[in-house]
């Protein structure tokens, strides 16, 4: 099937590309990267009359690295992300996450604000914004505000911007202060799919061991990205042994609400988020602890280990 008749316009900056949203509304989408609208067009699941291409946007593309936070612009390529070594130095868990998105070919088209736009719950970018408590700055031709990602993730694949705005900067908060550490990880039929389940996790520990901050991200178990802070704040104070890893994340099986399809049901759903999140903990634990990089390693011909062996983890 190919897509249906459309218009397409260039912005060659931010004004233009607002100017253009506020003329034509609800019939315009944004397009920089494509790697999930275009499918969906082919697919005749969306139908814009126009599309505005933001891609040759220059301003859209920066990179900032501040004392408490990083930025990012929306149309920042994710290949470009991942060979940023400033960027990944200063926020590691990013680079953790970007290991799983897609192939190496979206990854050179794909950029992150599309795929935070884009608010899939399964996918791993909103994941990351939604657990850090990322900053959306959302733009119209009134002017740009800032929107916390508790508001922009409204749904399956929906966002809280209106049809006239579009996401200019992602702003993503730095942990300082103590040793942290953070990891990723995820369960997908196939390398490249979206997560059945992912689990993501950054802690932060005290000279003497003990935690005195945690997060904890699930994707794919529920509307939208979970951000399970109660579940996190458990864990300040402890540290971080087997007993209490293992604690929480029972706790986040149980506060998760994921929905059933041909892929997995509820039960399976639940067991990988409490099996993803142990693996996330202990890892995270030990990347505050200097014992290994924080990365996923891979090692298991990709099979998810711990979990049934029909489904198989990506492999970086």
């Amino acid at each position: 099937m190919k897509a249906a008749r459309f218009e397409y316009e260039r912005a060659d900056s931010i004004e233009q590309a607002c100017a253009l949203l506020a003329q034509f509304g609800g019939d315009a989408k944004l397009i920089a990267g494509g790697q999930s609208l275009v499918p969906m067009m082919a697919m005749r699941l969306v139908r814009p009359a126009v599309l505005i291409d933001i891609n040759y946007i220059p301003a859209l593309k920066g990179v900032r690295i501040e004392a408490d936070h990083v930025a990012f612009g929306a149309c920042l390529l994710q290949r470009h992300a991942t060979e940023h070594a400033a960027l990944l130095s200063a926020l590691p868990l990013l680079g953790q996450a970007m290991a799983w998105v897609g192939h190496v070919q979206t990854r050179n088209r794909g950029t992150l604000g599309g795929s935070i736009a884009h608010a899939d719950p399964c996918a791993e970018l909103p994941t990351v914004a939604q657990m850090l408590d990322a900053v959306m700055r959302v733009r119209d031709s009134n002017g740009e505000h800032d929107m916390p990602a508790a508001q922009f993730f409204d749904g399956p694949m929906a966002n809280g911007m209106s049809p006239e705005q579009m996401l200019v900067e992602v702003r993503l908060p730095r942990w300082l202060g103590g040793r942290v550490g953070s990891a990723f990880e995820e369960v997908s039929i196939r390398h490249g799919d979206y997560a059945i389940v992912a689990a993501a996790a950054q802690i932060e520990l005290a000279a003497d061991g003990r935690c005195t901050r945690a997060a904890i991200g699930i994707g794919g178990a529920g509307a939208v990205p979970l951000s399970m802070r109660s579940e996190a704040a458990a864990l300040v104070g402890s540290k971080l042994d087997d007993a209490a890893i293992d604690a929480t994340a029972e706790a986040v099986s149980r506060g998760v609400e994921p929905g059933a399809d041909l892929h997995a049901s509820v039960e399976y759903r639940r067991h990988l988020a409490r099996v993803l999140t142990a693996r996330v903990l202990r890892q995270s634990r030990d990347h505050a602890e200097g014992k290994n990089n924080g990365q996923n390693n891979g090692n298991n011909n990709g099979q998810s280990g711990g979990t049934s062996p029909a489904q198989h983890r990506k492999v970086a």
